[in-house]
């Protein structure tokens, strides 16, 4: 229980640094909107996302399964884009389209991919002494 919040914790803002960097890179894809760049904000957005994606994403993969089986996968893609769209309607001050969403999923996915990577690393090592 204790290495899933320190989990939870590491991810919680480098979860607010991919959705920053998203942002920077992507735009919100609305030509008129303007978009509060305060870094409570992208805390907030950060929680959120950690929050949605720890407790609503298991739930879409299990309904979404057929698609992501017969799109060999690549239907996570979507979900993923799914659960960062969700969680910036619920931020407030962030939003960005639903298929800028997706490219924001990917790079969430890779962080979160590297995060992981590096703590089971580390539970690996504590181990081996």
């Amino acid at each position: 229980m204790q290495r899933q919040f320190l989990v939870f914790l590491i991810r919680w803002p480098l979860n607010s640094l991919g959705l920053w960097i998203a942002v920077r890179l992507l735009g919100t894809g609305y030509s008129d909107l303007e978009i509060d760049s305060s870094v409570g904000v992208f805390l907030l957005a950060g929680l959120i996302f950690s929050i949605v994606n720890s407790i609503l994403k298991p739930l879409v993969v299990i309904l979404s399964l057929p698609a992501i089986l017969l799109t060999l996968g690549l239907f996570v893609l979507v979900v993923n884009g799914f659960m960062v769209w969700i969680s910036l309607q619920l931020t407030p001050g962030l939003h960005m389209t639903f298929w800028n969403s997706i490219l924001a999923g990917i790079i969430l996915s890779l962080i979160n991919y590297i995060v992981s990577s590096l703590v089971d690393m580390n539970v690996r090592r504590k181990i081996a002494r």
